[in-house]
């Protein structure tokens, strides 16, 4: 059964819609540096919680990515949405291609960035899983925010990563698990080929989670789709090279429309 929900939205109230969807471990405070040019430009930016996460309920897990899809598809019901371009960040970009393979009616675009169709090995999940509901979501947001920046960035913006280490450690502990589940039992290769909202694959250059190959992997299975790797990236690469992705984006999101 599907959950509410929590979500923000900014930009006019009449404009196309963008949805902003977020890694494991994040909240709506994530994508905040694309709000202003996205709804600058005109788009209504619609931002959510995962189910387990930030201000979203926590349902007992684990969860699956169909349980994520059908949260989705709810929000979507909730906006009045009948088709927004989906730009989703590693769970995001997975949650993305799952609603383009499964509800193509309602995805008008689809920007996969810094993200995997299908993400081994099935027992690290399964550890990651078991430490954060052994020890709390806190025993893991140093090594998670290790991954989501290069070790440049880190060392100029100690307060950025704290910042974002509280964000992970603030999760739900049963959330946090149960969305490690569902990335565990993932696989999303076999949907590719069926997908075809025009498709933006965005890879960082030095993202140690979701590695280059694996956004090429998506780009090659999803017909006519585009991809492109950024300088300087690692995992959450909308924060570290925020001008950089948000352009790539926002152009595509142009095109589209």
């Amino acid at each position: 059964m599907s959950v509410e929900l929590h979500y923000v939205s900014d930009g006019p109230a009449d404009g196309d819609v963008v949805v902003l969807s977020g890694s494991l471990g994040s909240d709506v405070r994530m994508w905040q540096p694309q709000v202003a040019p996205l709804a600058d430009a005109g788009y209504r930016v619609v931002r959510h919680d995962h189910r387990g996460h930030g201000d979203s309920p926590v349902p007992p897990g684990p969860y699956t990515l169909d349980d994520l899809g059908g949260d989705a598809t709810a929000l979507l019901d909730t906006l009045g949405a009948v088709r927004v371009h989906w730009v989703g960040l590693s769970l995001g970009g997975m949650l993305g291609m799952w609603l383009s393979a499964h509800r193509p009616d309602r995805i008008a675009s689809l920007t996969a960035c810094c993200t995997s169709a299908k993400l081994g090995p099935p027992e690290m999940w399964a550890d990651r899983a078991r430490t954060v509901t052994e020890h709390g979501t806190s025993a893991v947001a140093e090594a998670v925010v290790g991954r989501w920046f290069t070790p440049a960035f880190a060392e100029a913006n100690p307060d950025r990563i704290d910042f974002y280490q509280r964000m992970v450690a603030a999760n739900p502990a049963e959330g946090y698990a149960g969305c490690c589940r569902a990335i565990e039992r993932m696989d999303l290769l076999d949907v590719l080929g069926t997908i075809t909202a025009p498709t933006l694959v965005i890879a960082g250059a030095e993202d140690p989670a979701t590695p280059q190959e694996h956004g090429q992997r998506i780009a090659d299975g999803i017909p006519g789709a585009r991809f492109e790797v950024v300088d300087g990236a690692a995992h959450l690469g909308s924060a570290e090279q925020q001008e950089a992705i948000t352009s790539l984006l926002l152009n595509h999101i142009k095109e589209v429309s």
